[in-house]
């Protein structure tokens, strides 16, 4: 009986070691796809068609917890394709396939609806920049290599801004995350205004993650 009353006060104090650790963050592997860039049952089945490389996106992020229910969050990654839908519908009627994909970097704060809960809500907001590059199926390799340095030339990092939303399932340190993201691309320059077509370069993303807790 005394063995059994030091073993409950024993795995008392270490109770809240253990929850602070699982509270502390995580690191996350993200993926998902844009469904902005035209219908969004074909954007899916060209995902997933050989030699995509098109509207899927991939992301590392960083969550650390800042308050109860609150984590700031750090994400770098690739979006697959930022053309809005006008310029999707013009390049299609081309021989061409081209493809704006993005690198950035951004930052921001989520917010948890049932920190406590192995199933948890949650809101998010992030901004950071975001760097265009051109694609051109198609071409030869040389002559997209001339284009990239033509467009680079023309290009700078421009801010982005995201929101996003979703749920966080979590079991033991492995965390699962489905969500949806919407990111906007402040486009800042001549080769970015002529990608858009006089419409704002957005991503709409259905995302999902994975990760693990520390």
């Amino acid at each position: 009986m005394g063995k059994t009353i030091i073993a409950v006060v024993f795995g008392v104090l270490l109770l809240p070691r253990a929850m602070a650790a699982q509270e502390r963050g995580s690191v996350n592997f993200v993926s998902g796809i844009s469904v902005s860039q035209g219908n969004t049952l074909s954007t899916i089945a060209s995902a997933v068609s050989p030699g995509f490389g098109s509207n899927v996106n991939l992301a590392g992020r960083l969550n650390l917890a800042v308050a109860p229910g609150f984590q700031a969050v750090g994400e770098a990654g690739r979006l697959g394709n930022v053309l809005p839908p006008l310029s999707t519908a013009i390049v299609s009627l081309s021989s061409y396939d081209v493809r704006a994909p993005a690198f950035y970097g951004e930052g921001g704060v989520r917010a948890f609806a049932s920190p406590h809960s192995s199933v948890n809500p949650y809101v998010e907001a992030t901004a950071g920049y975001a760097h265009l590059t051109l694609h051109i199926a198609g071409l030869s390799t040389t002559e997209n290599d001339l284009l990239a340095l033509g467009f680079a030339a023309t290009s700078r990092t421009s801010p982005l801004a995201g929101l996003g939303g979703g749920v966080m399932f979590h079991t033991g340190r492995l965390m699962l995350d489905v969500g949806y993201r919407y990111k906007k691309i402040f486009a800042n320059n001549l080769a970015e205004a002529l990608l858009n077509a006089g419409q704002q370069l957005t991503t709409h993303q259905l995302a999902f993650g994975v990760g693990v807790g520390f």
